[in-house]
């Protein structure tokens, strides 16, 4: 199982299939924020972290520029991620409630976090042919993660992307929204929405610390009850 992960990860790190997110990255890592100015960015898509028997995987949209794009882990060294790993650690999926940097200690238990996309993209947009080439990705981690019974997305692109994944596509998918619940996959997972723990959500009050961690309740709820 985790010779599977390894190699998923390695071909996402090798990747080049968009030249527009290639340079952006690139452009992104030549021309940091003084604050990060000196640092060694990663520039490289960003693969997904956690644990091989994860139970419980989480989907965000993409690297942020000056966070994974930076530290070269998934919402590691971003505002996004302060909220997640916080979150996460009061559920007891994460040994700590602050990620840095990518040899900072954390682990997580029972939980595998990776993105629809994983270059960092202008504007956090990317766009769907982008977002199509890398779905391949996130059905291989879907594969060499069997454990797997709950997927949380966050937000909407990370629900269209999930169905995407799973091959729903049709009429009548499930509609995203925060605390939606419902089974994708021919009945394989349940997949959870939150809002994203972006600065716009989070500064407008729009997610809250406990909406987040109702979301994580509501998860181990469902895994305690058998979520399959």
């Amino acid at each position: 199982m985790g010779g599977e992960l390894e190699e998923v990860s390695a071909a996402v790190v090798s990747c080049g299939r968009c030249p527009r997110l290639v340079a952006w990255r690139e452009a992104a890592a030549a021309a940091p924020p003084a604050r990060f100015r000196g640092e060694t960015y990663w520039a490289r898509p960003v693969p997904g972290f956690g644990d091989p028997a994860a139970r419980l995987l989480i989907v965000g949209l993409a690297p942020a520029a000056n966070g994974g794009n930076r530290t070269g882990r998934i919402f590691t060294g971003d505002p996004s991620g302060d909220w997640l790993y916080r979150a996460l650690h009061r559920a007891g999926f994460a040994n700590q409630p602050v990620s840095r940097a990518i040899d900072d200690g954390l682990e997580l238990a029972g939980c595998y976090i990776t993105a629809v996309v994983h270059c960092a993209p202008p504007d956090n947009k990317p766009l769907p042919e982008e977002r199509d080439r890398c779905l391949g990705y996130l059905s291989a981690e879907l594969s060499a993660l069997p454990a797997v019974e709950i997927i949380l997305a966050l937000g909407g692109f990370a629900w269209d992307g999930v169905l995407r994944a799973v091959g729903e596509r049709g009429r009548g998918r499930p509609v995203f929204g925060h605390g939606a619940v419902a089974r994708v996959g021919a009945g394989r997972y349940t997949l959870l929405g939150s809002y994203h723990p972006s600065q716009r959500n989070t500064s407008t009050g729009l997610l809250t610390e406990a909406a987040l961690d109702e979301i994580f309740t509501t998860t181990r709820r469902l895994l305690g009850s058998g979520a399959r």
